[in-house]
């Protein structure tokens, strides 16, 4: 039975498996950056990312832990010098799965792994973006208009005639008749 065993074994058996992920961890930690399918690197995650954090301490027993799973002198070397230095400051989350679809000949779910630090591109576009603004042609027309002092003084008189005829012409016959009491009244006095 299978009771607690929740790890992906991947198809493979134990020391196949083991080999496997020890090679794909040497080739992330030698080029920064593997293609795969997205199984293995759910598994390489969980098998890489407690060797980086195992680099952060620069120890004769951490190089020989690290050195039991690698089995490679310049990938540690490189883990213990370069990407450690790189890292110190992270609290965890080393790597970045990004899908890239699937492949053609099994349609397998494709991926790229790779070491969080060590992307140029995405450590670039995390600097602020400069801001743009949107103009219009009608905001755009009418500062210009608003700016120059001689178009302000039309714009002035025009609204002045626009309101005084506008109360005159309407009247309904309630005002009609309120007028006439107005009149009436400065009549008697």
């Amino acid at each position: 039975m299978r009771h607690g065993k929740k790890f992906n074994h991947l198809s493979r058996k134990a020391p196949h498996r083991k080999a496997m992920l020890s090679n794909m961890a040497s080739s992330l930690i030698a080029h920064k950056r593997i293609s795969t399918t997205v199984a293995k690197a759910k598994e390489l995650r969980k098998y890489v990312e407690p060797l980086i954090t195992k680099a952060k301490t620069d120890t004769t027993h951490s190089r020989r832990v690290v050195f039991s799973y690698l089995q490679n002198k310049e990938t540690v070397t490189a883990l213990f010098s370069e990407i450690a230095e790189k890292v110190a400051n992270r609290p965890g989350g080393y790597t970045r799965i990004i899908k890239t679809g699937n492949r053609l000949g099994d349609n397998a779910d494709m991926c790229i792994i790779e070491l969080v630090d060590y992307n140029e591109l995405l450590l670039k576009e995390a600097a602020p973006a400069k801001k743009s603004s949107r103009r219009s042609r009608g905001k755009k027309s009418d500062e210009t208009t608003e700016s120059t002092p001689v178009a302000k003084a039309p714009k002035a008189k025009k609204e002045e005639t626009v309101e005084a005829p506008a109360a005159k012409t309407e009247e309904t016959p309630e005002a009609k008749a309120e007028e006439a009491k107005e009149d009436d009244k400065k009549d008697g006095e």
